[in-house]
């Protein structure tokens, strides 16, 4: 019988034949996904896991936000699971391994007891949460958020995308909904093996990152309220920009941003314009300001600053501003023990290693709101992601998972 010392491994082949296969639904236009949440294809996306699932013998149950509970029963009926997954929801222009990684490894964890012919005490349940991107749906790690008691389900049904369409609605529509009270489960530990989203590990030329903490953030949702007008006919100083406003609103944050290195970052990546036509003057501008650090005290600082500042900015041009946060989470610091155990299974399989600091949100920021929670990270080819260009070796993803696989174990504990 296996211990959890031996130098055991998944099977690479068959889980990289799993990305390639999950990446054929919802492609994009250049080589990546385009799978976002409660759309046919997340439904279809869906469908395929479960019958993964099925084959490997694991029993399914799903939360009213939609998330997927696939179980591989434990030997102890009172042992609490331990839980390890990631989402399948891509951005519209999303890769084929964020996210996606997490939950194939997951369920590449369970194929491979199963071939080793491993019990455990705990049982594992391999986790697809629902809308972690927040792409169509802010705000982001949602169905997480509401298991955590973070938001209230009324809440997250009421989420509406830029079409208007309601999260509650969607969920129904691709038929979803599940019966489970969210966050009714309770957890023994949980794992989230992801790719890094950023350029380190590669840089550092190291197989594994063992995240330790993951850096707060807050999603601030400005709407500015001007005056159409003719761009050609209507004169410089009698104009009511928002547009103008927007930009120089942009130009505030990169220098807060920029005021408070080291650690700390800030952004914009979604923008939109009420008519958007090229001569007219916008109305109306959308966007959301990005703002990430893992100390609490700049992060803090920084909205502060920008939702002083901004203001002032618009009254200057005579726009109407205001805003919302519409996601935020504190500084995660992840637990020592389970951070120890992947740290060691590393350094057992002799794969290179450092301590990283996850600059993205993720699931498991919430998860660890209820529960001893950690990540695994592997490198991602020029720190490129929520791009289709994403990339990472069958070699990277393999020894990920291979980390992921000997801690779970460690943690759910083998059966002699």
């Amino acid at each position: 019988m296996a211990a959890p010392g031996e130098n055991l491994r998944i099977n690479s082949d068959r889980l990289w034949d799993t990305l390639m296969e999950m990446a054929k639904i919802g492609p994009g236009i250049a080589g990546g996904n385009n799978r976002q949440t409660l759309t046919d294809s997340d439904k279809e996306g869906r469908a395929l896991f479960k019958s993964w699932c099925d084959e490997a013998g694991l029993s399914m149950g799903v939360d009213q936000m939609g998330t997927m509970f696939m179980t591989r029963a434990g030997t102890d009926p009172d042992a609490l699971p331990v839980y390890v997954g990631s989402h399948l929801d891509t951005q519209p222009t999303g890769g084929k391994y964020d996210g996606v990684l997490g939950v194939l490894s997951a369920l590449e964890v369970a194929r491979s007891l199963n071939d080793l012919g491993i019990k455990t005490k705990h049982p594992i349940v391999v986790t697809n949460w629902t809308n972690e991107e927040g792409a169509r749906f802010a705000p982001a790690m949602l169905a997480s958020g509401v298991f955590a008691g973070v938001h209230t389900l009324d809440y997250a049904y009421a989420r509406k995308d830029m079409e208007g369409a309601t999260f509650g609605d969607e969920l129904k529509r691709i038929g979803w909904v599940g019966d489970e009270k969210v966050g009714a489960r309770k957890m023994h530990a949980y794992f989230e093996y992801h790719i890094e989203q950023g350029p380190i590990l590669e840089a550092q030329n190291k197989q594994i990152g063992v995240v330790t903490h993951c850096q707060g953030l807050w999603w601030l949702e400005f709407t500015l309220t001007g005056k159409e007008a003719h761009t050609g006919s209507t004169p410089m100083n009698m104009r009511v920009n928002a547009g103008l406003a927007m930009a120089r609103i942009l130009e505030m944050v990169q220098a807060v941003a920029m005021e408070n290195q080291p650690g700390a970052v800030g952004g914009v990546g979604q923008v939109k314009f009420t008519p958007n036509s090229r001569n007219v003057l916008p109305g109306t501008v959308i966007f959301t300001v990005d703002i990430r650090s893992p100390d609490q005290a700049k992060l803090d600082g920084m909205r502060a600053r920008i939702e002083k500042e901004a203001p002032k900015i618009c009254e200057a041009l005579g726009v109407k501003c205001s805003v919302e946060a519409v996601g935020h989470f504190d500084p995660i610091t992840f637990d020592p023990t389970l951070v120890g155990r992947v740290r060691t299974a590393a350094e057992k399989l002799g794969y290179s290693h450092m301590d990283i600091i996850s600059g993205a949100g993720h699931d498991a920021c919430w998860a660890a709101k209820v529960a001893p929670a950690t990540m695994v990270m592997c490198p991602c080819v020029g720190g490129l992601s929520h791009n289709e260009a994403e990339e990472i070796s069958k070699e990277w993803a393999a020894a990920g998972a291979d980390v992921l696989f000997h801690a779970v174990v460690e943690t759910a504990g083998i059966v002699e």
